[in-house]
């Protein structure tokens, strides 16, 4: 999560957490509903001291957490705080774009200089790779659009002033009251 996210999450941290009003009030304000705590816990900076200590082995029943529930945790988490790997599909869509145009290019090539090939089949490939490119590109541009609204859309403020927490004062002013 550390490479992905701007923020960083402490390791092995757990769910449960003692918050002074002033977090609690912070993190009510935020107007998001899909929230993934452990990351906005972190994303809304104030300090934090942690208490170490030994857990003891469930005394009974079973977790209802399986894996799949943890993997959509992990989605979800990574998804709530980084455009990655929105970028990263960005990233392989413009690779494939590439890979087709410069196949295309080759079947064309090849079809000047030795003239084998079944009547029609380099039009017709070059015409399909080309058209696939562009629409691979396409899906590039809206998947950034895409990242930048999911960013937008959470309201999240661009930054919490510690002083007019602490003094008490209850309306904050996001970065949208200021522009």
């Amino acid at each position: 999560m550390d490479r992905l996210s701007p923020i960083t999450i402490p390791a092995d941290t757990g769910d449960f957490r003692l918050m002074d009003r002033v977090v609690v009030e912070a993190l009510l304000r935020l107007p998001e509903r899909s929230r993934f705590m452990k990351g906005l816990f972190a994303w809304v900076g104030f300090r934090q001291i942690a208490i170490r200590f030994e857990q003891d082995a469930r005394q009974g029943g079973t977790s209802s957490r399986n894996y799949w529930k943890l993997w959509n945790f992990a989605i979800d988490g990574i998804t709530s705080f980084s455009r990655v790997p929105l970028q990263l599909l960005s990233y392989g869509r413009m690779g494939i774009a590439l890979a087709t145009l410069i196949y295309g290019g080759w079947m064309v090539l090849r079809k000047l200089i030795f003239g084998i090939d079944l009547p029609g089949f380099t039009s017709l490939m070059t015409a399909v790779l080309f058209l696939g490119s562009i629409q691979l590109i396409g899906l590039r541009v809206l998947g950034e659009d895409l990242g930048r609204v999911f960013e937008e859309v959470k309201g999240r403020p661009l930054y919490l002033v510690r002083e007019r927490w602490e003094q008490g004062l209850p309306n904050w002013k996001s970065n949208r009251d200021l522009g």
